[in-house]
């Protein structure tokens, strides 16, 4: 047991940048801590207004969660280090919600997310899934600001 009690961390990815800053430093703090790590991806589909999208939605939403899960096996592979558990875990709906809900599943000790640094509108209109996670997750969050010239903000 790690002095901190650190055990399992449940990192959120989307496939930004952000989102594998904190991965890496999930991944250092792992390494340090001998802890486990849950990489979660969440993905939504979206429905649209017309009467023909209902017929295609199955077959849309089979391959929207084919790729979303190819690309989280690629982000844990990359993420492999020796002497440390790392999964991936594919969930449909709000990200902010499933992160929550697999902290809380796992019974992690810590949660972490990247941040884009939206301001103004941009996070009016699409909200803030690190917020989200911190007002919500039943264990600490640390969050991690994603380089680039969008990162001056928080998310």
């Amino acid at each position: 047991m790690s002095a901190t009690g650190i055990r399992h961390i449940v990192v959120g990815h989307d496939f930004s940048a952000a989102a594998q800053a904190a991965l890496e430093l999930a991944l250092d703090l792992a390494d340090e801590l001998q802890a486990r790590i849950t990489v979660v991806h969440a993905y939504e589909i979206p429905v649209g207004g017309y009467p023909e999208a209902v017929a295609l939605l199955p077959d849309y939403a089979e391959r929207v969660k084919a790729a979303a899960s190819s690309e989280l096996s690629l982000v844990v592979e990359r993420a492999r280090r020796p002497a440390l558990t790392i999964e991936g875990t594919l969930r449909q709906g709000p990200a902010w919600s499933e992160i929550v809900s697999v902290a809380r599943e796992a019974g992690a000790d810590l949660v972490v997310v990247g941040t884009h640094g939206r301001r103004g509108f941009a996070r009016a209109l699409l909200g803030s899934v690190a917020e989200k996670v911190v007002r919500t997750a039943p264990c600490p969050v640390l969050t991690v600001r994603g380089a680039g010239p969008s990162s001056h903000g928080s998310d």
